[in-house]
Parts: structure tokens; sequence; C-alpha cells
């Protein structure tokens, strides 16, 4: 006999919940994560407004900014064959530093022939001025031998009616007064012609002179130019020139690349140019450097193009096909040259930009243009003085006694 056992519900075991109070938590839940969501919208929001009224309307920032600089072409001035070269890619050279020689060889052959041409040109000068005293005492003698043949006809000419001197006598005296007057006067013209070439200057500045020393001038500057020499102080850069290159004047050797004399042009959007002013501190941050340096400038132009404005294809934005885009304009910002120096920067750099708009004071464009070379180099200012002092020497070595 099998016994069937029925299992016994326990008395206190939980009745189930009614089906509207289990709908109440998901209710909640969902007002609540949307009350979350909410608050951390408000506060976004608000912080975001804040920081926005504190910090984010008074600052234009921009990470497409680069690093610029002045590339210096070195070129020569007259062609020659390279026979020397004294540095390379990366050396840094000082103004007036050797950096290539030609050869010199036709050079030299034109100067010493420039040094003649002067000393002789002095020289012929100073035989004038001897030739023209030499005249003025022809002049005096030929006046006396003058006097004589009319004495000499006057008193023939009273005694041809008593006979005493024939008439061919007193004929041959007055062909030699006629004689005497055009000798006077042939030593006259002579001397006039000699003092023309001489009137008004002294034997340095007389025209013969000078065009002699213009040629010698123009030969030294040929021969000094057969030294290239660095412009400015700097880094080389793009060397290309090679030993035994005959080179024509004006070709491309090698660039210097004044590294501390660096900018940076920043693209800003166009609708970030409102409250840009000329003066307005800027912090940078290099991507060489990142946040551990920091550089500081000042904005020191404001482009007057956008980018495209002045590409090699300009758009053109009448055409059929014209998609708006907002435009860049390059804004111009100087270093602080103490941060240069003790970080360098390299050209086309990558640069984030930071510009403080608290002051507004500045202007949009220079009220005034620029009192001073913004670049200027005296590197070749020696050579004409050495001409010049050169000159003066060989003239004064052949002018001998007089100077006058």
């Amino acid at each position: 006999m099998t016994t069937e056992t029925t299992p016994n519900t326990s008395a206190g075991a939980a009745a189930p919940l009614p089906a509207s109070h289990s709908a109440i938590k998901p209710a909640n839940r969902r007002k609540h994560a949307l009350l979350l969501l909410l608050a951390f919208l408000l506060l976004t929001g608000g912080g975001w407004l804040a920081h926005h009224l504190m910090v984010g309307r008074w600052h234009e920032t921009t990470d497409d900014a680069y690093v610029q600089g002045n590339i210096v072409t070195v070129t020569p001035q007259a062609g020659g064959t390279v026979i020397a070269i004294h540095v390379e890619d990366g050396m840094r050279v000082e103004a007036g530093q050797v950096l290539v020689n030609f050869d010199a060889s036709d050079a030299d052959v034109a100067y010493a022939q420039a040094v003649a041409n002067l000393a002789g040109a002095v020289r012929q000068v100073r035989g004038i001025y001897r030739a023209i005293d030499a005249g003025q005492a022809d002049i005096a003698a030929r006046e006396v031998a003058l006097q004589q043949a009319q004495a000499d006809v006057t008193r023939r000419a009273g005694l041809v009616a008593s006979g005493a001197v024939s008439a061919e006598e007193l004929a041959h005296a007055k062909a030699q007064l006629a004689a005497a007057q055009a000798a006077l006067s042939g030593a006259r013209e002579q001397t006039s012609r000699n003092r023309v070439l001489v009137d008004n200057s002294d034997i340095q500045n007389n025209p013969q002179v000078l065009a002699a020393a213009a040629q010698l001038r123009a030969a030294l500057l040929g021969k000094q130019r057969t030294t290239l020499v660095a412009p400015t102080s700097g880094y080389v850069a793009k060397r290309n020139v090679q030993l035994g290159q005959r080179v024509a004047a004006g070709t491309p050797l090698l660039a210097i690349i004044p590294l501390d004399e660096v900018w940076v042009d920043a693209n800003f959007k166009e609708t970030q140019l409102r409250k840009l002013r000329l003066g307005q501190p800027v912090v940078l941050h290099s991507e060489l450097y990142g946040k551990d340096v920091t550089f500081h400038g000042t904005l020191e132009s404001l482009g007057l193009g956008t980018g495209s404005a002045f590409s090699l294809l300009p758009a053109q934005n009448a055409s059929g096909n014209w998609i708006k885009i907002v435009q860049r304009v390059p804004v111009r910002i100087a270093l602080d040259k103490r941060e240069l120096q003790a970080h360098p920067l390299r050209l086309g750099l990558s640069m984030h930009a930071d510009v403080d708009l608290h002051t507004q004071d500045g202007g949009l464009l220079p009220v005034a243009a620029a009192a001073v070379p913004r670049q200027r180099t005296d590197a070749y200012a020696k050579q004409l003085a050495d001409a010049d002092a050169l000159i003066e020497r060989i003239i004064r070595e052949n002018i001998g006694t007089r100077a006058n």
C-alpha cells in the first residue's frame, strides 16, 4: 500500500505582490536617472558657461600654427670655379665669415691691370701740369721774340726810304714778325688746351684719375667677390655647392637660417579675428618640447588676406561649384629671443597658440612705417672701404711732390 504525501505550504510564505506595486520601481529608477542626467547637464552647462565667462571668452586658440623664419639664400655676385668650401649643413656661422672660395686668377689679372692704369693716369695728369708750366715759359720766350721782331720791323721800315735797308730785308723782318706772332698764338693755344684738362680739379679729383680709380674699385670688388662671405649670423642649411663646380652669378649655393629671429604664423579662422589686436600677449607650446616648455610671444601683425587669396591658384568664388568654407588668416607672433636661445625651434615645427584677449587697446593695422631696417648686413661694407684706402695709397705713391 502506497502512501501519498502532499507538500505542506509554509504558513509564513509571502503572498504574491500586486501588479501595480511591481511597476513602481522601474518608474522610480527611470525618474531618478533622468534627474541625474538633468543635474549632470545643468552642472556641465553651468561649468561651461562659467568657464566661458571667466576664461574662454578672453582667449582664442589654434593648433594650426607653425614656426617660420628668414631663409637667407647665399648667392655669388660674380661667377667662378669653386676651389674651397668652409661650411657644412648645420654649422654655426657669423656675419662676414668665409663660406666659399672661387678661383681668383682672372680677378687677379684684372686687378693688377687696374692698379697700373690708375698709376699711369696719375702720372699723365702730373705730366699735364708740367706741360702747363713749360707752356707758360714758352709763352714768355715767344713774347720776347715777338717784341724783338716788332722792333726790327719798325726800325727797318724807317730806313727803307733813305736806302739804308732794302725792301727785301724789310720783307724778311715782317715775315719773322708774322712767324713770331703765330708761334706765340700756338703756344698760348697749347697751354690753354692743357689747362682745360685740369681746370677746377686737383690730381685726386681729375676726371681721368677718377675713371681709373673707378676701374680699380671694380677690379678690387671682383677680386674680393671670389670669396663668398656670410651676410648674417645663423646656421647653414641646404648646401648644394660642390668642389670644382663652375657657378654663375646668382646661383643659390646654400642658405643661412638665423634661428634667433624665428616667429610663428598662427592660422586663425576668420570668426576668431574679431577681438585680435596688435600687441596682445600669446602663450605657445610646441610639439617638440610639449607642455614642459612654454613660449611667450606678442601678436605682431594680422594677415592682409586669407591663405587661399595668396595661393598659386586662388579660389574662384563666383564659379557655379563654389562651396562656402570658413577661411583662415595667418597671424604673425613674435617670440621671446631669450626663450628661443634656451629652447631653439626649427622652421616648420607645429605650435599651439593661445592669445590673451584682455588687452584691446592695440590696433588692427600698424599706424607708422618702420623707422629702421628690420634686417641689415654690414658684411660687404669693408669691401669699398678697402678699395678707397688702396686708391688713396696708389695716388699718393705716384703723385710726386705736387698735389695740384
